[in-house]
């Protein structure tokens, strides 16, 4: 006969064991190391790699930068800046980024969101070159920038600004803008002349402000026209829909630098014959306002597809007129559905203003090219190729991550992409 012992383990439950610490290895820095870069054999072996790679990059990176020749970058910052616009005139301009740091100032006090966070980096911005020695006045105005920024801010976070004013303050300042930086308005075709400074002809605008004028009229004009498209190619009255599908696949089956090329020679055909020759800075924002147009047509379809179907019957069923509809219910749900699509396209909008460069404008890009071709650097040992183009990268690479952090910021806003 065999005997079975069974051992009966008794577990109060009015009294439970005290919990114990996780081990070191599972939590902490070491838990995270071991959990992300040292989980497997696999894993282990990549990031040694990694590291190893790394290392190199970036010591690598890190000697070159030191020892580089950034004397020409230094010397030339009034050209990467604004071209060849005259010295004597460059309060102009600096009128124009204090209209604008204001304006930044009252949008991020009085919205928040996307304009704070765009109102921060501008004033880093402002507040970096107003340490760095370029310049007792350039500082000053940079100085003062960074001020009615934060002047603006308060104001717009105490007093509370209608929005209309603020968006019709922003619609005015591009107009203003153009109208500062020229020196008055000459309109030849209009009978319109009227100056407040001598002329300043926009072949000598150039460098970071030409880009900037290029980006930011594209962005502004493309973006209604863009909507209008999107709904046109949705419309049930033949004409419109035909003509909307048309323009957007013929455009988008075209390169840009064509269309610029087009722009150049062509865009005077199609005005009235006393319009004169509209200058070479018009003809480029025309061409790449319609490029940028066809593009973010198809972004703003997208998201208009994504829509269901009950959002329409519900604003049938509350009496709204097909307006209303898509001014309160469609388009605010399609935009917020698609805001990286649209971002991303006026990123690379930003950076497709380099080729303007081909047409003859002296943007960011063509600076650079006329300051490796200076003589006086022409007998550098290695030459200066790529000091000039790392710093127009990093210039590029500030803006568009700029834009792209404010947009991933308002999206976290508004909760998109994020699992209910």
């Amino acid at each position: 006969m065999t005997t079975e012992i069974r051992s009966t383990t008794w577990v109060n439950t009015n009294h439970p064991a005290p919990a114990q610490k996780p081990p070191v290895t599972e939590v902490g820095p070491i838990g995270w190391l071991r959990a992300n870069l040292f989980s497997s054999v696999g894993n282990t072996i990549l990031t040694l790699v990694t590291a190893v790679a790394l290392y190199f990059i970036v010591t690598g990176l890190v000697r070159w930068v030191s020892g580089a020749f950034w004397q020409p970058v230094w010397e030339n910052r009034k050209l990467f800046a604004v071209g060849l616009y005259p010295v004597a005139q460059m309060w102009q301009p600096a009128a124009v980024l204090l209209m604008v740091s204001a304006l930044f100032g009252l949008s991020a006090g009085r919205w928040g969101s996307i304009m704070r966070n765009l109102g921060v980096g501008l004033a880093a911005l402002l507040l970096l070159f107003a340490i760095i020695p370029i310049g007792a006045q350039a500082q000053l105005v940079m100085a003062a920038g960074l001020g009615l920024l934060l002047i603006g801010y308060g104001v717009g976070v105490r007093v509370p600004l209608p929005s209309r004013w603020l968006a019709l303050g922003w619609v005015v300042s591009l107009p203003l803008t153009f109208i500062l930086l020229g020196g008055g308005v000459n309109l030849p075709a209009l009978g319109v002349r009227w100056q407040f400074a001598p002329f300043v002809e926009v072949n000598l605008w150039g460098g970071l402000m030409l880009t900037m004028l290029l980006a930011v009229v594209g962005i502004a004009l493309s973006f209604p026209i863009g909507v209008l498209l999107a709904l046109g190619r949705r419309s049930k009255l033949p004409v419109i829909k035909w003509f909307c599908i048309g323009y957007i696949e013929l455009i988008r089956g075209v390169p840009l630098i064509t269309l610029l090329f087009m722009g150049m020679t062509m865009l005077p055909l199609f005005l009235p014959s006393g319009w004169g020759n509209p200058s070479l800075l018009v003809r480029a924002m025309t061409a790449i306002t319609l490029f940028s147009a066809a593009y973010l047509a198809e972004n703003v379809r997208g998201g208009l597809q994504a829509i269901p179907k009950g959002q329409y019957e519900a604003a049938d069923a509350l009496g709204l007129s097909a307006f209303d509809s898509l001014r309160f219910i469609i388009l605010p749900q399609a935009l917020t559905k698609v805001i990286p699509a649209i971002v991303g396209q006026f990123i690379g909008l930003f950076k497709d203003t380099s080729l303007a460069s081909l047409v003859g404008l002296l943007e960011l890009v063509a600076v650079g090219k006329a300051v490796i071709q200076q003589p006086e650097w022409l007998g550098t040992p290695g030459g200066i190729a790529r000091e000039v183009y790392v710093f127009i990268a990093v210039v590029f690479f500030v803006f568009s991550y700029g834009m792209s952090f404010a947009s991933r910021k308002l999206e976290s806003k508004l909760g998109f992409g994020k699992r209910q």
